[in-house]
């Protein structure tokens, strides 16, 4: 597999949408290993012993946790794949990016909304 990439997800996770939307992007293959929630593999738990969740990027062996911090990964270690980044370069334009994601992530509350629209039609 190219860069010994694999990633620890969820198929209807907006956090794990917003990494495999990255690794898209870039053109990098990974090896996706899906997650079941209720019962967490000790492959999550060991490499996300903090808060146990998914999505996790393991790249060559070493885990990274937490959807935006994974997307700022991708950006530094794969800097030459198009496009050439996925966060703004400017340091300001990047905070507020980044701002914008969390803002969602915390107050947005998309999960829930999701869960109830996938459980009702899948």
């Amino acid at each position: 597999m190219a860069d010994d990439i694999a990633l620890l997800d969820f198929w209807h996770s907006p956090f794990a949408m917003r990494v495999r939307i990255a690794l898209a992007e870039k053109g990098l293959e990974y090896e996706s290993k899906e997650e079941d929630l209720s019962n967490k593999s000790s492959l999550l738990l060991n490499m996300n012993p903090v808060y146990k969740q998914i999505p996790v990027l393991i790249h060559k062996g070493k885990p990274i946790c937490e959807s935006l911090i994974i997307v700022e990964y991708i950006d530094e270690v794969w800097p030459h794949k198009p496009p050439l980044q996925l966060l703004p370069a400017n340091p300001y334009d990047k905070a507020k990016a980044k701002f914008w994601a969390d803002y969602i992530d915390k107050k947005v509350k998309l999960y829930p909304f999701l869960h109830m629209i996938f459980s009702h039609f899948c």
